[in-house]
C-alpha cells in the first residue's frame, strides 16, 4: 500500500545544507520517494534564541511502509548525520518529523500525528504552502494559520535544484 506523508527536515549546525541534502538522500535509499520538496528557509530559532539560525524545508513523499516505521527510518537518519540536540529545542545536525501520515490521527507514546505544533510553526507553513498551496491542517487553510501564527521570521534561502532529487 502507497501511504503519502509530509516530512519537516531543519539543521541549525556545522553544514546545514548538505545535513538537510543527507537526509533526502538518506530516505530516498530507504525506498522513499520524494514527491515534492520544498525550497530552503532560513529561520530565527524558536523557544531557545541564543543559537545560530535554522534551515529548514518540507518535503512529499510516498513510501510503503507504515507510520511508526516512518519515525524509525527518521530516527535512523537523524543518528547517522549526528543528531546532537543536548536540550529541547536547541541546536542540532538534523531533525526530521513526520508533520502528517496520510489523513491518519495517530496518538501513541512515540509518534502524535499530524504533529501537534505545526500550526504555530512559520519555518513548517511557508514551506508547505509552497509544496501543497491548499492543504488543510486541523480543517484550516495554511494562509488563515499563517495570518495568525508571528513565531519568527522565515526567509528563503535556496531554490530546490539539488543532485539529491534527481
Amino acid at each position: 500500500m502507497k501511504n503519502n506523508a509530509y516530512l519537516s527536515i531543519g539543521s541549525n549546525l556545522g553544514d546545514r545544507l548538505r545535513f538537510i541534502e543527507s537526509a533526502i538522500e538518506m530516505l530516498k535509499m530507504e525506498n522513499m520517494r520524494v514527491e515534492k520538496f520544498s525550497s530552503v528557509y532560513e529561520t530565527e530559532p524558536q523557544n531557545v534564541r541564543e543559537q545560530p539560525k535554522f534551515l529548514n524545508c518540507v518535503l512529499g513523499i510516498e513510501t510503503d511502509i507504515d507510520a511508526h516505521q516512518l519515525l524509525e527510518v527518521c530516527k535512523k537518519i537523524e543518528k547517522i548525520i549526528g543528531k546532537n540536540k543536548t536540550i529541547a529545542f536547541g541546536p542540532r545536525n538534523i531533525d526530521i518529523d513526520i508533520l502528517t501520515f496520510n489523513d491518519e490521527n495517530i496518538l501513541s507514546p512515540t509518534l502524535v500525528i499530524p504533529h501537534p505544533r505545526m500550526h504555530e510553526r512559520n519555518f513548517v507553513l511557508t514551506p508547505l504552502k509552497e509544496i501543497a498551496p491548499d492543504f488543510k491542517v486541523n480543517g484550516q487553510l495554511i494562509d488563515a494559520l499563517l495570518e495568525r501564527c508571528s513565531d519568527q521570521s522565515v526567509v528563503h534561502f535556496k531554490k530546490t535544484n539539488y543532485s539529491c532529487l534527481a
